[in-house]
C-alpha cells in the first residue's frame, strides 16, 4: 500500500485524483466495456445506456487525456472513430473488475449493515449517536 500521510500530503492529493477519475460512475463502466474489444462512439453509447452524449464525449476526452484510452480516427466519409483501452487501460481493467467482484460478494451485507445503521439512528441518539451529533454540528 502507498503511505499517505501528512508528510506527504502532495502524494496522497494525487492520488485521490487519479482515484476519484478511477472511480467515477461513468469510467468505470466505460473500462468494463472498452475491456471486452474496442468500440465506436455510437456502439458504445448503446453498451451504457442512459449517459448523454455529452457525458460520454466528456469522459473519454479525460479518459484520453489520463492515456488509459486511445481514440483511433479512420478518414471515410463520415469519419469513423473507435475507442480502445490503452495498455495502462487495460491495466486498469483487472482492478476494476477485482473491485467489482468484491462489492458483488459483499452487496448484500452492506445493504444489512446500513439498514441495521438506519435503523439505529431513527430510534434516536445513543451514545454514539449523539457523540456524531455533536461532531457534526
Amino acid at each position: 500500500m502507498i503511505p499517505c500521510d501528512t508528510q506527504d500530503t502532495v502524494h496522497c492529493e494525487r492520488l485521490s485524483r487519479m482515484l476519484s477519475r478511477i472511480g467515477d460512475k461513468w469510467t468505470l463502466l466505460i473500462v468494463r466495456a472498452l475491456g471486452a474489444q474496442p468500440l465506436r462512439f455510437n456502439a458504445l453509447k448503446r453498451e451504457l445506456g442512459s449517459i448523454s452524449q455529452k457525458m460520454l464525449t466528456v469522459t473519454l476526452r479525460n479518459l484520453e487525456r489520463d492515456g488509459l484510452v486511445t481514440r483511433k480516427v479512420t478518414p471515410t466519409t463520415p469519419p469513423q472513430v473507435e475507442y480502445a483501452l490503452s495498455a495502462m487501460g487495460r491495466d486498469l481493467h483487472q482492478p476494476i473488475a477485482a473491485l467489482a467482484e468484491w462489492a458483488w460478494a459483499h452487496a448484500d451485507a452492506i445493504d444489512r449493515a446500513r439498514a441495521d445503521y438506519d435503523a439505529q439512528d431513527a430510534r434516536g441518539p445513543s451514545t454514539e449517536g449523539a457523540a456524531r451529533a455533536t461532531k457534526t454540528a
